[in-house]
């Protein structure tokens, strides 16, 4: 079986300003990673900022129910997470 790290740097064409769909594909995985961690991780504070960005535009938005509403950004958060560990590894076994 081969190692799909050691398989990761042959599989990347890249040269000079053109970026392969690999490299491509990579980095949106791991944004979408990111991003799910820190809403399943931090969901109070991702609320926190997306209120604070519609405030500029004098949106006054909050949730009905703040515990439903931590909750549901944690679900959505876990599934954006496993939905990314999962295209990753597509990715790499590809």
């Amino acid at each position: 079986m081969r190692c799909p790290l050691l398989n990761l740097f042959t599989k990347c064409s890249c040269c000079g300003w053109v970026i392969c769909a690999f490299c491509v594909q990579l980095t949106i995985v791991v944004i979408a990673i990111a991003f799910g961690g820190l809403i399943a991780w931090k969901p109070k504070k991702v609320i926190d900022i997306q209120i604070a960005l519609y405030r500029p535009f004098n949106w006054k938005i909050g949730p009905i129910s703040m515990d439903k509403e931590i909750r549901n950004t944690r679900i959505m958060g876990l599934a954006v997470l496993v939905l990314g560990i999962v295209s990753l590894g597509y990715i790499l076994l590809k």
